[in-house]
């Protein structure tokens, strides 16, 4: 009897997606509690993270610096 394989069908752009996915949590994270702790702090935060310069609230420039972070990853 022969062994049949059965091996999974994800697109290239599913697996690319995913990765893009993971990154974006990833440095998501990171960055948020580099934000945290700097608010906690009484530091400016925003200095530190690339993009986060002109934004207002806290979750909004750590998304803004994560989409920078990434371009120039990509």
């Amino acid at each position: 009897m022969a062994l049949i394989h059965v091996a999974s069908h994800r697109s290239p752009q599913a697996l690319e997606i995913r990765k893009e996915f993971l990154l974006f949590g990833l440095s998501f994270a990171v960055f948020l509690v580099l934000a945290l702790s700097g608010a906690l702090l009484g530091r400016p935060w925003r200095s530190w993270l690339p993009g986060a310069e002109g934004v207002e609230s806290l979750l909004g420039g750590v998304k803004a610096a994560v989409y920078t972070f990434m371009s120039h990853l990509i």
